[in-house]
């Protein structure tokens, strides 16, 4: 069965387009925006043009030797953290900055988790002079300080949120009340593959450049251009999205999506969505959530701030409930030793999020010479706070 998605912005049962009657002509304007600027052969230049020349694509794809011999697997690490402001984020907000201004928009918000968002948001509004509003949780203002800091100085307004678990749901919310009440001149950069359609299948076909470089690099590196292997860590889902999705109809290759454990899927502390959730409506799409009986949001929780989020995109939803991808929960504990056994085996410090993708080797078997790429989506400078603490008990 090839996945894709219909003209109704459906992955099978999830996706699709729930929102305010006051935010429908705005999101059927970024449709047709997106999909005429997709086609243009000029958008499509200086969106490739900025890649490479200001984000510095292509992201090396490295041969992780040591952790190679550690899992007895050909390990090959794709390096989104060398990616200007040091994750994956940039790619997607390249992307949409191009296309707010083809749209003649005049002000950015965007919501922000682990912070990367919001740093690569304030840093394409800066590159093209626009006035940007970031949403964070108060929960990840504090323990994100240092990406606090970097929007501000890139002069985005950082606007702590303090309802709910303060947190990435709760920055999300307040973003879509700010686009409701100015629906005409406001932008709505919108970080993963979540929100209505057209938000997820524009999200990941931004950041799908990494899976298209992915096929590049194997096949200098391998004489092929597919893995047998792909893992990437899943919150919301774009890094992910971005790894798998010219991978998704390529039966050779196994697709592997690790989310945030907590402490324990049944502990009740857990961000593990596909573990956990059920088919729900959250933030304008289907698709499944953490919720009670009487679809209220369960609170998520993670040490990963860019993990810590009740949804995931539909995507993702379709690709587990149809058994195209395995998903595997990791807890705080096991992404926190992961983070340090990269360090330690391969000196690369790791952003909480990836780390979660990592600790996720210890759980499979692979074959001799199997060849496995995981996708390291951001660096650790971020998470220096937590390391740090953690690792000084």
């Amino acid at each position: 069965m090839e996945i894709k998605i219909d003209s109704k912005g459906y992955y099978g049962e999830f996706g699709g387009t729930y929102v305010p009657e006051i935010l429908l002509s705005n999101v059927e304007n970024l449709k047709k925006a997106y999909y005429e600027a997709i086609d243009d052969d000029d958008f499509k230049k200086e969106f490739e043009t900025l890649l490479r020349d200001y984000v510095g694509r292509p992201s090396p794809l490295y041969y992780a030797n040591r952790l190679s011999q550690k899992y007895g697997a050909k390990i090959y690490l794709k390096r989104e953290d060398l990616n200007h402001t040091g994750a994956h984020k940039i790619n997607n907000t390249i992307g949409q900055i191009l296309l707010a201004k083809r749209m003649g928009k005049t002000r950015i918000i965007a919501e922000t988790g682990a912070g990367q968002h919001g740093v690569a948001t304030a840093t394409v509004c800066a590159l093209m002079d626009m006035p940007c509003v970031v949403y964070m949780g108060a929960l990840d203002v504090a323990r994100q300080r240092p990406n606090v800091e970097k929007m501000k100085m890139l002069g985005a307004t950082v606007v702590p949120v303090q309802s709910g678990n303060k947190t990435l749901k709760d920055a999300t919310n307040e973003a879509i009340r700010d686009w409701c009440c100015n629906p005409r001149d406001t932008y709505y950069i919108i970080g993963s593959t979540m929100g209505p359609h057209p938000y997820p299948e524009m999200v990941a076909k931004f950041q799908s450049v990494i899976s298209q470089e992915i096929k590049k690099q194997l096949k200098e590196k391998e004489g092929r251009d597919y893995p047998d292997t792909l893992i990437a860590c899943v919150g919301g889902g774009s890094n992910a999205a971005g790894t798998f999705l010219n991978y998704l109809n390529e039966k050779r290759t196994k697709l592997v999506a690790v989310e945030a454990g907590g402490l324990g899927i049944d502990s009740g502390e857990t961000a593990a969505t596909m573990h956990c959730g059920t088919t729900g409506i959250i933030h304008g799409a289907k698709t499944l959530l953490m919720q009670d009986n009487d679809g209220q949001i369960i609170e998520p929780y993670s040490i990963s701030a860019g993990l810590d989020y009740p949804g995931v995109g539909p995507l993702h939803s379709h690709l587990f409930k149809t058994g195209r991808m395995k998903v595997y929960a990791v807890t705080d504990d096991e992404a926190l030793k992961a983070a340090l056994d990269l360090t330690r085996l391969e000196g690369i410090i790791p952003a909480l999020e990836s780390a979660h993708a990592l600790a996720a080797l210890e759980k499979m078997k692979f074959e001799k010479d199997e060849v496995v790429v995981l996708t390291v989506s951001g660096r650790g400078d971020k998470d220096m706070d937590t390391y740090l603490n953690h690792f000084s008990k």
